[in-house]
């Protein structure tokens, strides 16, 4: 569903990424680790349209995002918070969005209430905290009902109980035959959700594959992920060794 393919950014004399691929296969969660400023921001914006790569492809469902044609009804993302003006209510964020891409009225309905925030559709997006925040801009991905979703960070600012929820709702869309590829720095919260994982360092894909194969050899996905990202453990972990 999702494919990227020998993708290169750069930043003036900078690299930001170099020469990353990998698949996100339709029924997987699939998750995407790095440091910050490994790259992924800067993966996650090429793949959906809102920067240009210096060289590769990155496809959804065969096509670039630039060139779906309903772009909601193949993908849904939730990059950088809700989106919506603050003096707007969630139901009228909602309906702007649903009509502007040719989504049944219908379905603002169905999305507030499949986030949880049917009780406060009415309600200003100034006055949400940023949970409810997250929530709504899951609403607007999920809007268009499409194959395939992407997440950067989608639990930042939930509590526990919705932290739990959103494992749940991943969990679904997935066996439901989506495809979702999910940001996170919640090491014990990738643990749970992730079927795959891809993990990025210094702008290039240190290791990719299900998520028993990566994390092999090590006693969590937390000591894999340092041993991949991180040259001072692993020069601390050969020493203990040696």
């Amino acid at each position: 569903m999702i494919e990227v393919v020998g993708l290169t950014k750069r930043h003036g004399a900078k690299v930001a990424i170099s020469d990353v691929s990998f698949a996100v296969a339709p029924g997987r969660v699939t998750g995407f680790l790095g440091p910050n400023g490994a790259g992924k921001s800067s993966t996650l914006r090429i793949l959906l349209g809102l920067d240009r790569a210096d060289a590769g492809t990155a496809l959804i469902g065969g096509l670039p995002y630039r060139k779906l044609r309903d772009p909601l009804r193949t993908v849904g993302s939730l990059l950088e918070g809700s989106g919506a003006h603050r003096s707007r209510t969630a139901r009228a964020h909602l309906s702007w969005v649903a009509r502007s891409n040719g989504i049944p009225k219908r379905r603002v309905a169905q999305a507030l209430a499949e986030v949880g925030l049917e009780h406060v559709a009415g309600k200003r997006v100034g006055t949400f905290s940023l949970g409810m925040g997250q929530r709504l801009g899951l609403a607007a991905a999920l809007l268009g009902e499409p194959a395939a979703l992407v997440l950067d960070e989608p639990v930042n600012g939930l509590d526990p109980d919705g932290i739990r929820w959103m494992r749940r709702l991943l969990k679904e869309y997935a066996k439901g035959g989506g495809a979702v590829l999910i940001s996170s720095h919640l090491m014990s919260e990738m643990a749970e959700v992730a079927d795959d994982l891809i993990v990025i360092s210094a702008g290039r894909v240190v290791a990719s594959g299900p998520l028993a194969e990566v994390t092999a050899g090590h006693t969590s996905l937390e000591e894999a992920f340092f041993a991949l990202t991180d040259p001072v453990y692993r020069s601390g972990d050969a020493e203990s060794r040696s």
